[in-house]
């Protein structure tokens, strides 16, 4: 008879571990899933951030043709003062 209750006694436990165990893994599940969205919106964000890379060079040559002018300018100005 005590071979009995200690088997059943064995058995809760397992149960209760088993349960405990399959509660961490729902909410580790959970956490992954909320910080995989949170990594897809993160790319979708870098996506749109760099979607305009293309107009780069363009913008550098037009900053360079202005800061040319300035200085013809800066130039020109110089010669006029003296």
């Amino acid at each position: 008879m005590t071979s009995w209750w200690v088997a059943v006694i064995a058995g809760f436990v397992v149960v209760l571990a088993v349960a405990a165990l399959l509660s961490v893994l729902i909410v580790l599940v959970r956490v992954i899933d909320r910080r995989v969205v949170a990594v897809r919106d993160t790319l979708a964000a870098a996506a749109a951030n760099t979607a305009s890379t293309s107009l780069i060079p363009e913008t550098a040559s037009r900053v360079d043709a202005v800061l040319a002018e300035g200085l013809e300018h800066h130039l020109f100005l110089g010669r006029a003062r003296t």
